[in-house]
């Protein structure tokens, strides 16, 4: 897991050969004022998803892990908090993976809270659960579904 403002994201582009794609999608779009959605911008190799929407207390936060995918999550606004574990310690999984979904929910509790203020974000990769969208009120963000293994 990795947490980031944006202005050190060029620390992270050489980790992937999408996360430049998905950094310059970032610099070079309004997400801010984009229309929420799921929008494909390099086939299923690299998803964005914006959201707007009503952020929930940690008691109803699950932890959730894919295995296809690497989650680049930018907070636009609200204070969203993101409960953090290692899959590897993830012992009561509410049901079994859906390969056709890519996710896994946990009933554990997070390990560890992450204060995601408006212009920071995470990557959760596949070893990393993760409890997103902790908020007292709304919360605007983009999430980069960028693909382990990319077709192209």
């Amino acid at each position: 897991m990795i947490l980031s403002s944006l202005s050190g994201a060029f620390r992270y582009a050489n980790l992937h050969p999408l996360f430049p794609r998905a950094f310059d999608v970032i610099r070079n779009t309004d997400l801010f004022n984009h229309e929420p959605g799921r929008f494909h911008l390099l086939n299923d190799d690299l998803i964005l998803i914006v959201e707007h929407v009503q952020g929930k207390p940690r008691e109803h936060a699950q932890l959730e892990a894919h295995r296809r995918y690497i989650d680049i999550q930018l907070a636009l606004d609200g204070d969203e908090t993101m409960g953090w574990k290692p899959l590897v310690d993830c012992l009561n999984p509410v049901s079994d993976y859906s390969e056709e979904k890519d996710i896994q929910f946990f009933f554990d509790a997070p390990a560890s809270w992450i204060a995601v203020p408006p212009d920071h974000f995470c990557i959760f990769f596949p070893e990393d659960a993760h409890a997103p969208l902790v908020a007292a009120g709304s919360v605007r963000k983009a999430i980069f579904k960028v693909a382990v293994e990319p077709v192209k």
